[in-house]
Formats: structure tokens, C-alpha cells, sequence
């Protein structure tokens, strides 16, 4: 993927996310693409690491275990009045967008939110819109990843997780046997 702006080594991207297998997952792909992450999990590590990093970016979750992503944003933006701060949640409205824009973050995106569509909105200059995803996910590949999160959260119990998706626990077996769609 090509950006109109590079990234700097030095500059550090903040990942706040509770779900450590996406966590995981994201700093991963953001590292790949030459990020230099720092991770946390929770409001109050992520407070700390804001300050001993002074991250330019920063990839929030929403809704966090011990609080709100978007209490972070004041924080970020005392340290680093330039931060890049992107705001992503699994439960998407208007009223939650409006929040996160009103709070000082440039976007806000639904998970699962494809990497790519992270680092458009996070190196889109000041005042511009990012350009629409070249080759977003599939309604079946965020049906699977949407599938894989809440199986993830249910501890990898395909019971649980076949409960809470009112779906039939074989389907959901032969789903999660399945490698992912494209």
C-alpha cells in the first residue's frame, strides 16, 4: 500500500485494545506496514505509555474494560497537539462518531476495521477525507471476523458462541473449520 505521506521510525502508534487476540492481530499488521506500536489494554496503560512515548498516531478502541477510549483523547492531544487519533468500536452509531470527532479524533471506524482503512485514515493530511478502501473485506470475510471476535470473547467455547450468535452449534463448527474468506 502506498500513502501520500511517510512514516516516520520515530513517530510511535498507540494501540488501545481490550481483546488481546485483536490487539495482537492489529499491531502486528501496523508493524508490518512500519509502524513502531506500543500496545496496551486498558485506560490507565495506555495513559502511562501516552506519556512515556508521545505517541503521533494512536488506534483507540471505544469501549475498554476500564473505561472509554475517548477519555484518552485529551490526554493525547496535551502531549501531542498532532496526534492522529483514530477511534474504532463494534458497535457503531452516529451519536458515537460524532462523540469521537467532537472529542478530537480525525476518524472513527467499525470493527472489524481493515488495516488498510486504519493507516488511510491515520496518514490523511489535515482537512481531507480518505480515499474509499481500493479492495474492502467481503460481506462473508466480516461475517468470519466478525464470527472469530465473539468466539474469541466467549473463550473459544463454540457452545457459548453458537448461543450468543443464535446460531446452530454444527454451523458454527463448520464455519470455524473453514479458513477465512478473502
Amino acid at each position: 500500500m502506498q500513502n501520500s505521506t511517510s512514516i516516520n521510525p520515530d513517530d510511535k502508534l498507540l494501540i488501545v485494545e481490550d481483546d488481546k487476540a485483536f490487539r495482537t492481530r492489529l499491531t502486528l499488521s501496523m508493524e508490518r506496514r512500519g509502524f513502531n506500536v506500543v500496545a496496551a489494554e486498558s485506560v490507565e496503560l495506555a495513559g502511562l505509555m501516552a506519556a512515556e512515548h508521545r505517541p503521533r498516531y494512536a488506534v483507540l478502541d471505544m469501549k475498554l474494560t476500564d473505561g472509554n477510549g475517548l477519555d484518552l483523547v485529551p490526554t493525547l492531544r496535551h502531549l501531542r497537539p498532532d496526534v492522529r487519533i483514530i477511534i474504532l468500536t463494534g458497535y457503531g452509531n452516529l451519536a458515537s462518531a460524532v462523540a469521537a470527532v467532537k472529542a478530537g479524533a480525525v476518524d472513527f471506524l467499525a470493527k472489524p476495521a481493515d488495516p488498510d482503512e486504519i493507516v488511510k485514515a491515520l496518514l490523511t493530511e489535515e482537512g481531507e477525507k480518505p480515499q474509499p478502501p481500493e479492495n474492502p473485506m467481503s460481506a462473508d470475510r466480516v461475517k468470519w471476523e466478525h464470527i472469530q471476535r465473539v468466539y474469541e470473547l466467549c473463550d473459544r467455547n463454540v457452545s457459548e458462541t453458537a448461543r450468543r450468535l443464535n446460531m446452530h452449534r454444527r454451523t458454527l463448527q463448520r464455519i470455524l473449520a473453514k479458513r477465512s474468506p478473502q
